[in-house]
């Protein structure tokens, strides 16, 4: 990946951590709950926006690239429906992991965020919590980009043990989005302003734990068991359609043949 779209993700990367873990540094009546979510949108269109210019400008996503982003986006919109709202049951993520890893983490960051785009549009979930499911599925896909590589059998086990992982990160991340707002000021576990770090952690951990480990176990045994039963032929599928597509090929012009004499 070029420095150009290096610099472009990690301040992406760095945006979505703040949007995540403001809790940690302001306090809720300085950053409204009204107004967040919409400034946070706004932010993510244009850091996809900068991540798909950087990406075209350094060579490493071109037209057919972006049809396969189309492709995708839409597969992921459509499949998400039939697991979301079930025992944690996600259908999302096993596309999203598997995209992220062959084709780069600035494809995955992107799949990301266009996915739940456009789920939300198609199912109606359109609400203050879609910004952070975006960024969440942006971390997702762009942290299976980044994976060590790996190839047969121990990669299928890599990407299943991180697509279980990233069932728990998702869900860790998304309730950051309004744990501040949900509960009780009297409560142990609820966000109080100027408590020391530690225990501001400590209580966010216990209620991450006690609200939604059960639902978040469920969202990572389906990635898991997903891609370690379809991931092979995905994976296979994917990387066919990417030599095909010659994404990032080299443009080489041959010399004009000799004219005969």
């Amino acid at each position: 990946m070029h420095a150009t779209a290096s610099v472009t993700i990690v301040l992406a990367a760095f945006v979505g951590l703040v949007a995540f873990f403001w809790p940690f540094a302001v306090a809720p009546g300085r950053l409204g709950a009204s107004y967040a979510p919409p400034l946070i949108f706004g932010v993510l269109l244009l850091l996809v926006l900068g991540v798909v210019v950087a990406q075209i400008a350094d060579g490493g996503i071109d037209a057919k690239a972006l049809a396969m982003l189309g492709v995708l986006s839409a597969v992921n919109a459509a499949l998400r429906p039939l697991g979301a709202g079930t025992a944690g049951i996600e259908t999302v993520f096993f596309v999203l992991v598997l995209a992220g890893r062959v084709f780069g983490p600035g494809f995955g960051f992107t799949l990301g965020c266009t996915s739940l785009f456009a789920s939300a549009l198609l199912t109606g979930g359109v609400g203050p919590w879609m910004p952070y499911q975006m960024f969440g599925c942006a971390f997702v896909g762009m942290l299976a980009g980044l994976l060590p590589r790996a190839r047969g059998r121990a990669e299928i086990l890599m990407l299943a043990g991180y697509g279980s992982a990233s069932g728990y990160l998702f869900g860790f991340l998304l309730n950051l989005s309004f744990w501040p707002f949900s509960l009780d000021p009297t409560s142990s576990l609820a966000y109080l302003p100027g408590l020391p770090f530690t225990e501001q952690w400590h209580r966010y951990l216990v209620f991450d734990a006690t609200t939604s480990l059960g639902w978040d176990t469920g969202r990572a045994v389906t990635n898991f068991v997903a891609i370690l039963l379809a991931g092979p032929a995905a994976l296979t599928t994917f990387r066919r359609a990417a030599r095909r597509a010659h994404f990032t090929a080299p443009v080489r012009f041959d010399p004009p043949a000799p004219k005969a004499g």
